[in-house]
């Protein structure tokens, strides 16, 4: 009888209420795809203008994505992308930041 009380998650990939949420899966994506790269090349001195960058676009992406995310699935893919982004926009500020060398 306890398996007549455990919803269904089989679904989607990230929506375990079983409704699409578009917006919220290109959130997702952009977070995590920005993060990465942030935090890639967060690791290389002469690249801090794509990593701190990329890092705040990351942040401010993810950020957004946690107000309206709607599942847990979401929102800890979100947190992940937060994090590697957080990581890559500090080390590129640490390097130079958003605009060292450029101006000024």
């Amino acid at each position: 009888m306890a398996q007549a009380l455990r919803p269904n998650t089989v679904g989607g990939l990230f929506a375990t209420d079983g409704k699409p949420h578009p917006l919220q899966d290109t959130l997702l994506a952009v977070t995590l795809v920005v993060g990465v790269t942030a935090f890639v090349t967060g690791f290389f001195h002469h690249l801090h203008l794509l990593s701190s960058w990329a890092g705040l676009v990351g942040i401010l992406t993810g950020a957004y994505g946690q107000w309206i995310s709607e599942t847990t699935r979401e929102r800890f893919g979100l947190i992940l992308g937060l994090g590697a982004s957080a990581v890559g926009f500090f080390l590129g500020m640490a390097h130079g930041g958003l605009f060292g060398g450029v101006i000024g």
